[in-house]
């Protein structure tokens, strides 16, 4: 608090300023995007470049409501869906697997913990292929479900480590009175246990959704009809089939932006007080 005090008059105002000049950097490739997706090829490549659109060219965005092998429509629904599946499968597997870690000590506890933290570190493309094995062998290739599980891979270890810090600060003596007041283990823990750890919860399943909406490898890998695609995929198919045309590829970049933007928008001060949170109580 005194710290906070100090912070006035003259060094207050540099501060912001400071802030306000780190903000613009940071937001200046979002501008870009937008402001290229809203000009003509021409304009795009004039020397000296542009800083805003001389002839405001809105095809770029009424091309993706049309009908064709791309339609942003379809290719968002099929996004959501896959992400909103990862993050369930992430969340059901990451809560009770999160909860035994921190509660029970067994026999290669550590080691569990540590190939938690070796798989994010693995690159995709190691994956790929036996993946495709296994989902080939599950007839489930080319299918929503072969990108959901492959998604899940990614926020599954993610979603336990920091689930793990959640249920081990909760007191025993908590769950304890939860048992003498009638209920069972497994009730206690959906009753009791999982309100408590709600932020970090709430944290996973926004980072698993977020990490399966920006997934190219997986949906481009193991979903071969364009139809299924998700709009990672769908983006990098439209470039391949008109060419480099940077205003189009502006312009699905920044519909397929909008989703992350708001859930950051509205959901922040859950995903701060979830992280915060997780990295005290650890």
């Amino acid at each position: 608090m005194d710290e906070e005090k100090k912070i006035s008059g003259k060094k207050n105002m540099i501060l912001c300023a400071v802030s306000v000049l780190l903000l613009c950097v940071l937001l200046f490739p979002l501008y870009w995007a937008l402001i290229t997706s809203l000009k003509t090829e021409q304009e795009i490549f004039r020397n000296p470049p542009t800083f805003y659109p001389h002839v405001l060219n809105t095809q770029s965005y009424a091309a993706q409501v049309e009908t064709g092998d791309f339609n942003m429509f379809r290719s968002f629904a099929n996004s959501f869906l896959i992400s909103m599946g990862a993050a369930l499968i992430a969340v059901i597997l990451a809560v009770p697997a999160s909860y035994g870690i921190a509660k029970y000590r067994f026999r290669g506890r550590k080691v569990m913990l540590l190939s938690f933290l070796v798989t994010q570190m693995l690159p995709v493309s190691v994956l790929l292929t036996p993946m495709f094995i296994m989902f080939k062998n599950m007839h489930v290739y080319n299918t929503w479900i072969s990108a959901m599980l492959a998604d899940a891979t990614i926020g599954i270890p993610f979603s336990i480590l920091i689930l793990k810090n959640y249920f081990a600060s909760i007191p025993k003596d908590l769950e304890e009175a939860a048992y003498l007041d009638g209920c069972g283990r497994f009730t206690a823990f959906v009753r009791v246990l999982i309100p408590i750890a709600r932020p970090g919860v709430m944290v996973c399943a926004i980072f698993s959704f977020l990490y399966a909406w920006g997934d190219l490898a997986y949906g481009m890998t193991f979903i071969l009809d364009q139809e299924k695609r998700p709009i990672t995929a769908g983006i990098f198919n439209f470039m391949g089939q008109y060419g480099t045309k940077w205003s189009y590829l502006t312009a699905f970049a920044v519909v397929t932006i909008i989703p992350v933007a708001l859930i950051f928008i509205f959901m922040q001060k859950y995903i701060v007080s979830g992280m915060t949170s997780g990295a005290v109580k650890g």
